[in-house]
């Protein structure tokens, strides 16, 4: 389960709403459980939908993988503050859609091996920067 306890909004971040992207490769239906596990994760970290945040949702229906690339592609024209993404096709589409907006997964796998990230070090680092940066990787 994903832990956002510590990642609590700043005054400046809580003044405004901001937008964050979720792409997945299932369905609603089938990704009901993990999506109210996030929804839950956010809204213990003081990330309420609808008040602070706003969630973009992009689905995959099952197995239709070709259509991952233009849904990340929509999430990034959008310019949400985040995107989080799984499993592993879904991260990856991300992955090539945008090299500016932070990408947040849950994949079962090695990150490395699959190629979401070149180092596990990098990857470490990155997350705690932007932890650090007003809590963006929620916001």
């Amino acid at each position: 389960m994903l832990d956002f306890r510590r990642a609590t909004p700043c005054r400046s971040c809580a003044l405004a709403t901001r937008t964050s992207g979720y792409l997945s490769s299932f369905s609603p239906e089938t990704n009901r459980k993990f999506t109210e596990a996030f929804r839950t994760g956010l809204d213990e970290a003081g990330f309420r939908e609808g008040r602070n945040v706003n969630i973009e949702y992009r689905w995959a229906e099952e197995g239709r993988y070709e259509t991952l690339p233009k849904l990340a592609a929509e999430l990034a024209n959008r310019r949400v503050s985040v995107i989080f993404a799984s499993p592993i096709p879904a991260a990856l589409a991300a992955k090539a859609a945008t090299s500016t907006i932070p990408i947040v997964f849950a994949v079962g796998s090695d990150p490395v091996e699959t190629g979401l990230v070149t180092s596990l070090n990098l990857a470490w680092n990155a997350v705690r920067r932007t932890l650090r940066s007003c809590s963006r990787i929620v916001t």
